[in-house]
């Protein structure tokens, strides 16, 4: 299981994240962002490449 933490106080919810791991990070009715803060391994490449895409550099692994 990887662990992710989003710093809500950089996101600026843009949603490139979204793109990367939909089964993660997702915007809600208020095009706010949430997301599944434990994950599969399975996900760590979509996961990785969401971190990848962030332009606030808001989302990390917690190793």
């Amino acid at each position: 299981m990887i662990k992710i933490e989003v710093d809500m106080t950089k996101c600026q919810h843009y949603g490139q994240c979204v793109f990367e791991a939909p089964n993660i990070f997702r915007l809600n009715n208020d095009d706010k962002l949430e997301y599944t803060a434990v994950a599969d391994d399975s996900e760590r490449a979509n996961v990785e490449a969401a971190v990848d895409v962030c332009p606030m550099q808001a989302i990390r692994i917690v190793e």
